[in-house]
């Protein structure tokens, strides 16, 4: 499985919105039109290492149309730069096996292969070094801008819920929050493919019935999916708890209460965390009403 989260309909909505056929992407990535077909019915996923080159021929940015959580490991970098672990191996001059030892938190990289390595990675010699550290389960805490950066788009406010408010749950696929965005609706408003465009940035209008059935798919108000280009400071807030409990332990905070926890979390820690949102969420009609 690559490092990066792949949904294949968002390939298929991008290419679409490109006007490129299967074909057309596949010479362009280096592959055949078969396999583009399996990659958007889901039925394969390509290389991590083609990753780059399929961001670039649909001309989406790399973070966008393939996410990933946390930062970067030593195999999210070497597939980054667009390299097989045969590749990377050749640059030091070894067997695959230093390689994959190290990404898969076996082994460390010889002193002598983190500078070359580094180099063709594109980062630095540190970087490589706290990715390699994230290969072998040390995690570096989240810089300030990290911390503080909220989505501001529609489609980065559904890919932030949907990627932080479900921890150890299985988020909803595009065709499961179209399926709950139509049932609010009571009529057929949307498709699968709607919802991969909007999360893909390709589409970035969507009507009031539809913000209002996303919100309900998401369970969050609908003032988080409102037009503001920055968010208000209880939205941002009500984001901001949800960044923070789902960075402990993939917690999950979305209908938290309804749901129940499986976590291992307290029950006292519990009962705060739900306080802490439905207060959160509270706040947002008073903010409103005060613009």
């Amino acid at each position: 499985m690559p490092p990066r989260q792949i949904d294949g309909s968002r390939i298929r909505a991008v290419r679409r919105g490109k006007d490129l056929h299967q074909r057309e992407l596949a010479e362009m990535v280096g592959v055949s039109a078969p396999t583009v077909a399996r990659w958007e019915n889901g039925q394969d996923f390509p290389k991590g290492e083609k990753l780059p080159s399929i961001a670039a021929a649909l001309g989406q940015p790399l973070d966008v149309l393939f996410p990933h959580d946390g930062p970067p490991d030593l195999q999210l970098l070497r597939c980054d730069a667009g390299l097989s672990v045969a590749e990377a191996a050749a640059i030091i001059g070894t067997s695959r096996v230093p390689v994959s030892n190290a990404e898969s938190g076996r082994r460390r990289l010889n002193d002598a292969y983190v500078q070359p390595l580094a180099q063709a990675y594109g980062v630095t010699e540190d970087e490589l070094l706290a990715a390699q550290d994230c290969s072998f389960g040390r995690r570096p805490r989240a810089s300030r801008s990290e911390q503080e950066a909220a989505p501001r788009t529609l489609g980065e406010k559904i890919n932030f819920l949907l990627r932080y408010g479900y921890g150890a749950q299985a988020a909803p696929s595009d065709k499961e929050i179209a399926r709950l965005v139509n049932a609010h609706a009571s009529v057929a408003v949307v498709t699968a493919e709607d919802i991969a465009a909007l999360r893909a940035g390709v589409t970035t209008e969507a009507s009031d019935i539809v913000r209002a059935g996303l919100a309900q798919a998401l369970q969050v108000d609908v003032a988080i999916l409102g037009d503001d280009a920055e968010l208000n400071p209880a939205a941002r807030q009500l984001l901001e708890a949800i960044r923070f409990i789902g960075s402990i332990d993939r917690g999950q905070i979305l209908g938290l209460a309804a749901r129940g926890n499986s976590e291992g979390l307290s029950a006292g820690m519990m009962a705060h965390i739900n306080e802490l949102v439905g207060e959160l969420k509270h706040k947002l009609p008073e903010v409103q009403d005060g613009e």
